[in-house]
């Protein structure tokens, strides 16, 4: 048996380049960062920050999320695979790219005050998130005599 899961917490490093294929399917593609915090050890040695920037490739429903809700700076959480691919660069070398094929995308990022739209709160995997809508408030149910109410947790 084998496993390939890949779980991203960061921020969007540019707007999502979105093409369409013949066949009509959109595909999105853009980079996520994702940085370790700057520390000190115990004997007073400094680490610096290190970020690592990830290739993310979104499919279908979730390209078609990203080409309307997503930015650059913006915070997401992804799941996917890894897939490493290679090709001929112009000189004729050998290059590889490693991507992740995100099967699930959160945006945590706050709603912009300036899109004039609301964001997408979660995708399901595979699918495309909608956009939220403001949930009905749910009525205040009258107290009832209840014998654990008086219980200190």
């Amino acid at each position: 048996m084998s496993v390939n899961k890949v779980i991203l917490l960061g921020n969007v490093g540019r707007d999502p380049e979105v093409r369409y294929l013949d066949s009509g399917v959109a595909v999105a593609t853009f980079p996520l960062a994702t940085s370790d915090r700057a520390y000190t050890l115990a004997n007073g040695t400094q680490v610096p920050e290190r970020t690592e920037w990830h290739n993310l490739v979104l499919w279908r429903g979730l390209a078609e999320t990203a080409e309307k809700y997503i930015h650059k700076g913006d915070k997401l959480y992804v799941e996917g695979k890894i897939r490493t691919r290679s090709y001929d660069d112009q000189t004729g070398a050998k290059r590889y790219v490693t991507e992740i094929f995100v099967d699930n995308m959160e945006m945590l990022s706050a709603r912009s005050a300036t899109s004039g739209g609301t964001a997408p709160q979660a995708a399901a995997p595979g699918q495309a998130a909608a956009p939220a809508q403001p949930a009905a408030q749910p009525q205040a149910a009258p107290a009832q005599n209840n014998p654990t109410d008086d219980l200190p947790f």
